[in-house]
């Protein structure tokens, strides 16, 4: 992620405004990759690199708001700036709404279009990085045996050594030799450290089952 030039997105059935973003876009050193609709965007894989969509808010089949409503849970790391040659308020209310980042009406002049990509580009960076952090936390509490996640589900409620040992049926040793592999898998420096990352792994589950997550 960190060597791969940042994509852009350019998704407008104009090919003159396809052609001229392309163009300014290449002269930043960024990498543009134009459609000329939505479903030909939506058949290009996700990328795993910071990126940014820029959109034309008419398009032929799906329109500029319906592909922002397709992809707002697949990619949330990489932010809309919608364009349009004929925006209104209830539209432009509507995608920012829906989480776009920026609304142009053309013609708009070229460094606010480039501000507004340097800005979205930056976004779905650290989106990217906090993803990859959040994956390796995951990874880390699927490395823990279904003990060590029992043991780690009180520990982090507070419970003491003694109550964890009571509640579980087995002996204190066998409770502080668990803490001390959890807090080792976890890469966790302090309980309060292992406290934070139960609590980031309950607010971003969705789905208890297939994450395995007994941290209540």
């Amino acid at each position: 992620m960190h060597d791969a030039a940042p994509l852009v997105f350019i998704v407008d059935d104009d090919v003159s405004v396809r052609e001229s973003l392309e163009f300014l876009i290449r002269q930043q050193r960024w990498q543009p990759e134009v459609f000329a609709s939505a479903d030909e965007f939506l058949s290009r894989p996700q990328p795993f690199v910071p990126s940014c969509l820029i959109l034309d808010l008419s398009l032929p089949g799906l329109s500029g708001l319906d592909l922002q409503e397709r992809i707002a849970n697949e990619r949330t790391e990489m932010p809309i700036i919608f364009i349009t040659g004929q925006g209104d308020i209830p539209s432009t209310v509507q995608a920012m709404k829906a989480g776009a980042v920026e609304f142009l009406t053309k013609p708009f002049r070229n460094e606010v279009l480039l501000t507004a990509i340097r800005q979205a580009l930056e976004r779905s960076r650290v989106a990217l990085l906090q993803d990859a952090e959040l994956q390796g936390l995951r990874d880390r509490y699927a490395s823990l045996s279904l003990r060590e996640q029992e043991v780690m589900a009180l520990v982090v409620r507070g419970l003491l050594n003694k109550q964890v040992a009571a509640e579980l049926g087995i002996t204190e040793f066998t409770v502080k030799t668990h803490r001390s592999r959890i807090m080792q898998k976890m890469k966790a420096g302090s309980l309060a450290e292992l406290v934070e990352m139960a609590g980031r792994l309950r607010r971003t589950v969705t789905s208890r089952r297939s994450l395995d997550l007994p941290l209540d």
